[in-house]
């Protein structure tokens, strides 16, 4: 049996799999295109901190900055996979 949080979760996927089934195919182009463009500046991100040192950020306010950021889209992913919608910051 499932624990409460993973049924939860195994409804939630579910409802965003009907909601992406329900879109066209020019929505469903412009889902794919964001997500291609995320990953693609995921990784760019990733990249760029792997070899970073702390003496690189000298500037702590830029660093909290970032960090804030970070911590944003982290929320809005979880925020999406728990099924509230945050499609208001789509560019579309």
């Amino acid at each position: 049996m499932l624990a409460p949080s993973e049924r939860r979760h195994e409804i939630s996927e579910d409802v965003m799999s009907h909601e992406f089934d329900g879109l066209d195919a020019t929505e469903k182009g412009a889902v794919e295109a964001a997500l291609n463009r995320c990953r693609a500046l995921t990784a760019e991100i990733a990249n760029e901190l792997r070899d970073k040192r702390p003496e690189h950020f000298v500037d702590k306010l830029s660093l909290a900055d970032f960090y804030a950021s970070l911590e944003h889209a982290a929320d809005v992913i979880g925020q999406k996979a728990n099924g509230r919608s945050r499609t208001h910051l789509l560019p579309w």
